[in-house]
């Protein structure tokens, strides 16, 4: 199978962890609106959802789904969205859809997380893919020096020549050439670092499931 048939087929897979009559989480990204879209053939057994994105949220409404502000929900059931990659434990690297602060707060509020992935996005280790950062802008270029500090190379995300604005307001950080060896251990330092509103490693916030496409067939992980 080819990638995207992959993604639907783990967008598709996804719909049993939804439960009727609940609100869900809805994360962002290719393989996400491969859930979406299958989310449609459900929308009248659920409230609607919480997206972690405005792309999510109108692709959502687009399809008749309601769509709830994230302070209005108390708790979610469940969360479902993608990954960069993901390790054996289920930490993830996520945030190159740029909404990884948003998608961290719904995953945050959801007593389960479950990623759906393509085999590809499988790793021994955190952090071949680049890492994303959201920053607020005033604190780019320090935080860059930081970065470089544990051997990492780090590249301004831009878009149509200028900076990348995310959803919030802010920008992303590209960080290559670091091997994430504790990922709970570094995404607690790196948060502390001032100016930064969110680091792409999900470690305290880790799936709890992983829907795995793969040639033969949707694999599940638990963690």
């Amino acid at each position: 199978m080819t990638q995207d048939e992959l993604k639907t087929l783990v967008g598709q897979a996804a719909l049993q962890y939804v439960t009727p009559g609940h609100i869900v989480g809805v994360g962002t990204g290719s393989t996400v609106n491969k859930f979406i879209d299958a989310l449609a053939s459900m929308k009248d057994q659920i409230p609607g959802a919480v997206s972690s994105s405005e792309a999510s949220t109108a692709r959502l409404k687009a399809l008749g789904i309601p769509v709830f502000a994230a302070n209005d929900v108390a708790e979610l059931s469940v969360y479902i969205d993608g990954a960069d990659e993901i390790d054996a434990q289920g930490h993830m690297i996520k945030g190159g859809g740029a909404a990884l602060t948003r998608e961290k707060i719904v995953a945050a509020q959801s007593r389960q997380f479950v990623c759906i992935a393509d085999e590809s996005k499988m790793v021994k280790a955190l952090g071949a893919f680049p890492l994303p950062v959201e920053v607020i802008p005033m604190a780019a270029a320090r935080l860059t020096r930081q970065f470089e500090v544990l051997g990492g190379r780090v590249h301004l995300r831009t878009k149509d020549g200028l900076p990348l604005v995310t959803d919030n307001g802010q920008h992303i950080l590209d960080v290559t050439g670091l091997q994430i060896a504790d990922p709970l251990a570094f995404e607690s330092e790196v948060n502390q670092w001032p100016g930064i509103v969110t680091v792409g490693v999900f470690a305290h916030q880790k799936a709890s499931v992983c829907l795995l496409g793969t040639s033969s067939g949707v694999k599940t992980l638990t963690f």
